[in-house]
């Protein structure tokens, strides 16, 4: 098999120009040519109104051989890739401690499944419940402003990617096809099969519940189990005579115990309650950088024809996406080397909806969500400025400074939006021009469970707000009506990716000074979305099915 990489097509070509395309390519005649099917379909929009189609192909001829020989210079043909997975170690017959998961999000449900299939019979602990409860109280939030602590957008079953546009496109070095192996489990599990071979693939909300139940299944299946409402509360951690530190096992809220020498800890950004216990029981943590800013929403027919032109609204292109990134410009009076902050869209949500994903009582936080059809009215993303460890001094010290930036910002809003959950919110041009919004135009906000108009310019830090009125106007020139008056800012977005890294062995996965303690995914400082921190998991449960067998 031969893998052709960056055939162009135009959009609308007929099936069989693909391949009549490859025959030309590769200059065969027609009976050579044995077969052709689609890895990976994306597309140019660079030309609007001319938009290309781009495909990686896997071609079946006649003389493998000859055909790689005679372009043997050509990086667009190569053998096709082996991207099955292929397990790393199998469990031993007899196993003293069960390794423990704690965490069921896309990270912890790819631990635990790896660990499942590997013969390791997993124990997952996840403080939240089974998703279906878990929506139900999640959506007590947004229609009656009910919040349910161990139960809500970021805690439960399926972890915060549940609630998203379910993204599955990372840019993260995969030697190993990896991303392959989660593709391809998700589609086991009732995702459309185009994810495998769409250059952008995207699930939605409503088909991940249904997925991460059957994920369950399959893991329950292959020996492992699940326990909802168990919240871990602390680790037992051994310290033998020459000062190593190893992890025995963990005690749940409920005063459990239970034994292990291997927990993989897949947590999930805003578990701060669990950041604390493992600062307090000597953990090696960090602060480290993340974003904050707003969501910000346009009518979807506004991106589409910025980005499309005359072929928005195509089905093989569906809701135009977006991403965009200003560097700013240099403070007046600063010195060598600094510059100004970046601002970036982030988690762009299609035809989407801005949700409240606050896991704290007294605070308000925002985020998007899409479901597979990206048919809302609005499209709606992140803005957000970078901050550093630097940014975090005046709120507290040491390494979890981070979360006492989020929780003064998000206690914030929750007083600008009226104290009742609503988030304060204001229309672009009135941000831009410094006043106060009175009312809405032709943007509805779609946040639930309300906003209140207000003025954000005291909603974040004064750098940040300046850094974003400097960045919107920018955008402008690259998304025509990306700074309209009547887009809606709605505020806060805190928690684009954890401001704690539990620092971990490169080689072995396991922190730093804890023995047995296997930091994984986004909680950990080591993925920012679902394909990353899926990823993340499987390469955690094999550093773990490795140390369990060398420990034998």
């Amino acid at each position: 098999m031969l893998r052709l990489t960056d055939l162009k097509l135009p959009l609308d070509h007929p099936p069989e120009a693909l391949a009549e395309s490859v025959r030309a390519r590769l200059k065969l005649p027609a009976a050579a040519l044995r077969g052709v099917s689609v890895f990976r379909r994306g597309y140019d929009a660079r030309k609007r109104g001319a938009i290309a189609l781009i495909y990686t192909l896997d071609v079946e001829v006649a003389d493998e051989a000859a055909v790689l020989a005679r372009f043997a210079d050509d990086r667009h043909v190569q053998p096709t890739p082996d991207t099955s997975y292929h397990p790393v170690a199998r469990a031993p017959e007899r196993l003293a401690h069960r390794p423990v998961v704690v965490g069921f999000g896309p990270c912890g449900i790819f631990a635990a499944l790896i660990l499942a299939e590997m013969g390791f019979r997993p124990i997952v602990l996840d403080r939240g419940k089974a998703v279906r409860e878990r929506t139900r109280d999640t959506w007590d939030l947004w229609r009656k402003r009910n919040l349910h602590p161990e139960s809500n957008v970021q805690f439960g079953e399926g972890g915060a990617g549940t609630f998203s546009d379910g993204k599955l496109h990372s840019q993260i070095s995969d030697p190993h096809h990896h991303g392959r192996k989660v593709l391809t489990e998700f589609v086991k599990a009732g995702a459309p099969e185009e994810i495998l071979y769409v250059s952008k693939p995207h699930i939605g909300t409503f088909r991940l519940v249904t997925m991460v139940e059957n994920m369950r299944a399959t893991i329950q299946a292959l020996g492992g189990e699940i326990r909802f409402d168990q919240r871990v509360e602390d680790l037992r951690v051994e310290i033998d005579a020459d000062g190593t530190r190893q992890v025995r096992g963990v005690r749940l809220a409920d005063g459990d115990e239970l034994r292990s020498d291997h927990v993989v800890l897949a947590i999930g950004h805003s578990a701060r309650d669990t950041f604390e216990m493992l600062h307090a029981r000597g953990v090696y943590l960090e602060a480290k950088p993340f974003s904050i800013g707003f969501r910000i929403e346009h009518p979807q027919s506004v991106i589409d024809r910025a980005r499309f032109g005359p072929q928005a609204g195509h089905p093989i292109l569906g809701a135009a996406d977006y991403k965009l990134v200003h560097h700013g410009a240099k403070p007046h009076g600063s010195g060598p080397g600094q510059s100004g902050r970046s601002v970036y869209s982030f988690c762009m949500c299609p035809g989407g909806t801005v949700v409240a994903a606050t896991s704290e009582p007294g605070r308000v936080v925002t985020n998007g969500m899409s479901q597979y059809s990206r048919n809302e009215r609005n499209a709606n993303a992140a803005i957000v400025c970078g901050i550093t460890p630097e940014d975090f001094v005046p709120y507290g010290e040491g390494p979890l400074a981070g979360i006492a930036l989020q929780r003064h910002w998000e206690s914030h809003a929750f007083a600008m939006g009226g104290g009742d959950y609503s988030a304060p919110a204001q229309r672009v041009g009135d941000f831009l021009a410094a006043r106060p919004s009175q009312a809405l135009g032709e943007v509805l906000p779609s946040y639930k469970p309300g906003v209140h108009l207000t003025d954000l310019s005291t909603a974040l830090p004064d750098y940040a707000i300046g850094a974003i009125r400097e960045a919107l106007p920018m955008f402008d020139r690259q998304i025509r009506g990306f700074s309209m008056h009547d887009a809606v800012l709605t505020g806060v977005e805190t928690r684009t990716s954890s401001p704690v890294r539990i620092r971990r062995g490169e080689g072995d996965y396991q922190s730093l000074n804890t023995r047995g303690l296997f930091p994984a995914g986004e909680g950990a400082g080591y993925a920012g979305g679902i394909l990353s921190a899926a990823v993340d998991g499987i390469r955690v449960a094999e550093a773990v099915a490795v140390a369990i067998n060398a420990s034998r």
